[in-house]
């Protein structure tokens, strides 16, 4: 099947609840997304926000409370927030990179596979009871001698220790207690938890997600979107293999990618959008792909994006493509727009500030510039 990106981007703008917007609640959103990057609380909630043609302050904090969503340490080591009866999958196959057994890994931090083994056992007996701090997490840890020597870099604002426990279910992030976090066992957090299957049983259904909101794509692309890079080819397009008939090759203007079959005819009918959207920092229309996906985010433009330190700017999707940036700036939203993407849609760019305002509750106004 043969298609232009055109039509590629408008499916995924339909699946992301783009065009048109959805009416899911706040964990149905974060489902079809497979996830809702987190670091920042405000720029999560804003991305399933921005999806719900209904929605109020506030559900994405009741749902992490009532145990609907769980926030863990995810893909690309970064926090996301997940449905908690889904989250094991993903999770399964980042445990299965077993990242912590690589040399370089085990002389930076001065830990052994054993090490961590024995650093699960006291972090789930810790985790039994209500949530603790880092801090008193820590303490926990260290009291055993033979973890005493990695203290310093559990207290690393990074996490890095941590993430292999919170890969392979022994660990998520609970309520905070003033400014500082805390941590809880998943089955403490949520009674929808679900032990994370091995890697084989996760993969099929973890791929089937992905190609569900973010298709047609490669196995590159999902390897790329779960680990930055961890996997190896071999390793993924094995996986990709295992589906069989279940997946369908595309011909994407000379690149060859994937699709579920059963989403193939729509695929094939998608027509092309000329929506305008504002999304939110790290909005999974863009991680998805990734920044290197020049079919989204164009080459020249990747730093606009993509910042130092792992920041992604919010963004100006028009027809599917990133055409431009923006931020608040007290009452005005201001736009960034790139220049090569031609004239500014004004009156889609004030309809979707307007937008924007009612889930604010807040009067802004337009600003533009041309980059």
């Amino acid at each position: 099947m043969r298609i232009t990106w055109r039509q590629a981007l408008a499916f995924r703008m339909r699946r992301h609840m783009l065009d048109p917007i959805g009416e899911l609640s706040a964990p149905e959103v974060v489902g079809r997304l497979c996830g809702v990057q987190a670091q920042v609380a405000s720029s999560a909630e804003l991305a399933i926000r921005l999806r719900q043609s209904d929605s109020g302050p506030g559900e994405v904090a009741q749902a992490l409370a009532s145990g609907r969503l769980i926030k863990t340490w995810a893909m690309r080591g970064t926090l996301h927030l997940f449905k908690a009866e889904e989250a094991g999958g993903f999770l399964s196959l980042l445990a299965a990179a077993r990242p912590w057994e690589r040399p370089s890994w085990q002389r930076y931090f001065g830990v052994s596979p054993e090490h961590i083994e024995l650093l699960r056992q006291t972090v789930r007996e810790a985790l039994t009871g209500p949530a603790l701090t880092r801090d008193e997490l820590i303490e926990a840890v260290v009291a055993r001698l033979e973890l005493s020597h990695i203290g310093e870099s559990l207290r690393s604002g990074w996490g890095t220790l941590l993430k292999p426990l919170a890969w392979q279910g022994d660990l998520c992030f609970g309520p905070n207690r003033g400014n500082r976090v805390t941590f809880l066992h998943p089955e403490v957090a949520s009674t929808r938890w679900v032990t994370p299957p091995p890697a084989e049983e996760a993969a099929p259904v973890a791929i089937a997600a992905y190609l569900r909101a973010h298709g047609p794509a490669t196995a590159d692309a999902f390897g790329g979107w779960l680990s930055g890079g961890w996997f190896g080819k071999r390793q993924l397009r094995s996986w990709f293999h295992d589906l069989g008939d279940r997946l369908v090759e595309v011909d994407v203007e000379g690149r060859t990618t994937y699709v579920l079959a059963q989403d193939a005819d729509e695929l094939a009918a998608a027509n092309p959008t000329k929506e305008v959207r504002l999304l939110a920092g790290f909005d999974q229309y863009v991680m998805a792909p990734g920044t290197a996906d020049t079919n989204v985010v164009p080459a020249p433009r990747r730093s606009a994006v993509s910042k130092q330190s792992g920041w992604i700017s919010p963004v100006v999707v028009a027809g599917g493509v990133v055409c431009g940036t923006w931020e608040m700036n007290g009452d005005r939203a201001s736009v960034s727009w790139f220049g090569e993407a031609g004239r500014a849609p004004l009156k889609l760019l004030h309809k979707e500030v307007d937008r924007l305002s009612t889930i604010l509750d807040s009067g802004l106004e337009l600003s533009l510039e041309v980059s």
